[in-house]
């Protein structure tokens, strides 16, 4: 390791280290500064992750400290490679010597390991997932008496999650905390679960800092270990911290105050994850005397971008403040674009990339931001219509979500009973009761019978092979198919899609879960709905998404890039596209009704993060109208729009009759499009081998109690085995050994020895040696 000068207090050296010379003067700065607390606020395209690693790799190079007395702090693994690997380039194999350089949780759980026992732990814990965790609190929620439909087990894992992010322990509860599960029970089914883990020996990853920040507060002796050791502390993203990390970081540091946190509090957008803003505000005030170094110089975006972005935060009052300025090009103006609906702003884009591509733009440049998931439907679909490829990143392309997937099977079944691997996905889904065994036994018996799944189900409802819950629960599923069959004869696709949703309980199942990922879910089945408004038949919308889904999958080749506001935290692009700025979809009203005032101020830092992630060229997209649950609704611009300054922003719309237009006043039962034909060509012979289809090849939909006078029930049961006949003795593997009494078809009914008289189905019985 080199011997370098020591800087002074104030940041000047004799000689500065290269590392620090190719930095700019804040940036510099930073780095020298080493002693007592640090507030280094960065700004987008700052280079903070620069001005960080340097900081690392003076505190090595000057031997301040060795490797393993500097405490090093991430949230993902992939920054902590990347700080490594930069941090290794500056002084070698130095950094190897780095163990507490990390995430929260992989440092979090070192510590724990090291001193489990005075967590209730032993050593060799274990950490368990989300699936465990939901599976245990299933389990003392059945023990507990307690209705998990009423209460279910997510809902409860999420406030305990809550809980354990505010460094809240059972018995921290206030009233209004514990009133939030179960009339009151939520902290003692909080202290359940924590004894239960702790019977196991396990945790969950929430645990990895509270168990921690308990010890350090309950053990001296631990807390001033960790005090002597840690010389200097450095924290990345400080902004996105929650409560608990904030309560183990200010524990450790509060000997030596050598904290140094990196953040943008113009880029907190994280706080349905527990993240506080106010963290970084009050840095001053707990570490009374800080440093605080503003990056401003950005090496991202033009004057015009930044422009744009700093004018719009300046409308937030919860903020330290700082003006980011560049020494790049001018650029063009921010563009805001009105256009008449959403299907002309995906066909407006598409045209837009198209022009870039042809301009010789790599399409891995081109990024359209999303404010929620279910916004990205109308750019798949035209994107395929025009060939364009184009990639969903952090999360799955629309109709390939779950939601989606389980909606378009129970369509798929309804257009094609035979559609077995349609059938098999939603026939427990949402829960019915119908188990695994449940399933092999009706596989087992179609094909016997060479007959589609839900045939088989159906011939097994008519005998006792099943226990008489999971035959109800099959009649009535498949009588609710034969409903919407009905209906499906008599309404629109789209109609059809939301009485399927509401009727089976799938709505119900999102809307008790209560979770964040639940209300997106229902979200992204409204879209599909707005989506099938186009299609007069079934067949036809399921025809479009097989060619869809069909599209190549290969990852070859340059992509437009699709993702929400918040996964693009920390990217960048040469040109952005940001669709959907209308009141209501953003800001989202879902957020403002929940978090009011501070929900807006997240709402407008995360319009600031979207317009900074461009480069060269940013667009704004604002639609005059959104078709909603099958009607027309007029939309307003985002209130972000006016808050853009008026020099940085260039104006365009496409509305026949210009801005008087655009701000009509149409009611919600107002239909722009009146004057449009809506018929539709006769649904009886526009659809495609369906229900009644089925019917002539010997296929009877319903069992007798559900089908029509002289409709046959077991048209498709399979030709009796001839070797048995009324008096035989045969076994059954459920009821054991009996005399068979009666046969009609492949149905037999037997008197068994224990289990009375029986009607089961002869291809389940052997006869008896």
């Amino acid at each position: 390791m080199a011997d370098l000068p020591a800087d002074s207090q104030n940041g000047e050296n004799a000689r500065i280290p290269a590392y620090a010379a190719v930095l700019n003067e804040p940036q510099r700065q930073a780095v020298l500064t080493t002693e007592g607390p640090v507030l280094m606020l960065a700004g987008a395209g700052t280079g903070k992750t620069a001005a960080l690693t340097a900081r690392l790799a003076h505190l090595i190079a000057t031997r301040r400290a060795w490797p393993s007395e500097i405490l090093c702090v991430t949230f993902t693994n992939k920054a902590a490679r990347e700080m490594r690997e930069r941090v290794g380039r500056h002084i070698g194999d130095a950094v190897e010597g780095m163990p507490w350089l990390g995430t929260f949780h992989s440092i979090g759980a070192r510590m724990l390991r090291r001193h489990a026992e005075l967590a209730g732990l032993q050593p060799n814990y274990t950490i368990i997932d989300t699936d465990d965790q939901l599976r245990l609190l299933k389990q003392l929620i059945q023990e507990n008496d307690l209705d998990e439909k009423r209460w279910p087990a997510r809902q409860l894992a999420g406030l305990i999650d809550r809980w354990k992010n505010r460094g809240l322990n059972p018995d921290d509860l206030d009233a209004v905390e514990n009133e939030a599960y179960a009339n009151g029970r939520g902290a003692q089914f909080y202290r359940l679960y924590q004894d239960r883990l702790k019977a196991l020996n396990a945790c969950d990853f929430g645990d990895l800092l509270l168990h921690v920040v308990n010890v350090l507060r309950n053990h001296r002796d631990v807390l001033e270990h960790y005090q002597q050791r840690f010389k200097y502390i450095l924290v990345d993203e400080y902004q996105d911290t929650n409560q608990v990390q904030y309560l183990w970081l200010r524990l450790l540091a509060q000997a030596r105050k050598n904290i140094c946190v990196v953040g943008d509090d113009d880029q907190s957008i994280y706080s349905w994850r527990g993240a506080e803003v106010a963290n970084i505000l009050r840095f001053e005030k707990d570490f009374p005397g800080a440093a605080v170094i503003k990056l401003e110089q950005n090496y991202r975006s033009t004057p015009q971008i930044l422009a744009a972005a700093s004018g719009l935060i300046d409308a937030n009052s919860e903020r330290l403040g700082k003006t980011l300025w560049t020494e790049l090009p001018q650029g063009e103006k921010v563009r805001v674009i009105g256009i008449w609906d959403g299907p002309e702003e995906a066909r407006r884009v598409g045209e837009e990339i198209e022009r870039l591509e042809a301009e010789g733009a790599p399409l891995d440049q081109v990024a359209i931001l999303v404010r929620a998931q279910y916004q990205t439907r109308e750019f798949e679909d035209r994107f395929i219509q025009i060939g364009l490829n184009y990639r969903i990143v952090g999360g799955f392309r629309f109709y390939e979500r779950a939601e989606i997937r389980d909606a378009l099977a129970y369509l798929r079944v309804i257009e094609q009973p035979a559609d077995d691997l349609a059938f098999e996905r939603i026939y427990n889904q949402p829960k019915r009761g119908l188990g695994a065994k449940t399933l092999e036994a009706m596989r087992r018996h179609a094909r016997r019978i060479e007959a589609p799944l839900a045939a088989a189900s159906l011939d097994l409802a008519d005998t006792d092979e099943l226990p008489a819950r999971a035959r109800n629960t099959l009649v009535g599923l498949l009588g609710q198919f034969v409903h919407w069959r009905e209906q499906a004869e008599k309404t629109t696709p789209a109609e059809l899609l939301r009485m399927v949703i509401a009727e089976s309980g799938y709505e119900e199942m999102l809307q008790t879960d209560r979770s964040a990922e639940s209300a997106g879910r229902l979200e992204n089945l409204t879209e599909l709905a707005r989506a099938m408004e186009d299609y007069d038949t079934l067949t036809d919308f399921l025809e479009h998404v097989s060619l869809i889904m069909d599209n190549d999958a290969r990852d070859d080749g340059e992509k437009v890039t699709i993702m929400t506001m918040h996964a693009a935290k920390g990217l960048e692009f040469d040109h952005v596209f940001l669709p959907g700025w209308e009141e209501g979809v953003f800001p989202s009203q879902r957020a403002l009704d929940e978090g009011g005032l501070a929900s807006l101020e997240e709402e407008r830092r995360l319009a600031y993060v979207a317009i900074t992630r461009a480069r060269r060229r940013c667009t704004i997209l604002h639609a005059a109208n959104r078709r909603i649950y099958g009607q027309w609704t007029s939309s307003i611009p985002s209130r972000f729009i006016d808050e853009l300054p008026e020099d940085t922003v260039a104006r365009e719309t496409t509305l026949t009759g210009g801005a008087s237009l655009w701000r009509a006043n149409w009611t919600e039962t107002e239909d722009p499009f009146a004057h449009v034909s809506t018929s539709r060509p006769d649904r009886s012979t526009a659809r495609g081998p369906g229900w009644q289809r089925a019917l002539t090849t010997g296929y009877d939909p319903v069992p007798k109690r559900l089908a029509e006078p002289g409709r046959s029930a077991a048209s498709f049961a399979a030709k009796p085995r001839s070797d048995i006949a009324i008096g035989a003795r045969v076994f059954h593997d459920k009821f054991g050994y009996g005399n068979v009494t009666g046969q009609e078809g492949n149905k037999l009914t037997i008197d068994f020895e224990k289990a009375g008289e029986k009607r089961v189905i002869d291809s389940f019985v052997k006869l008896a040696d």
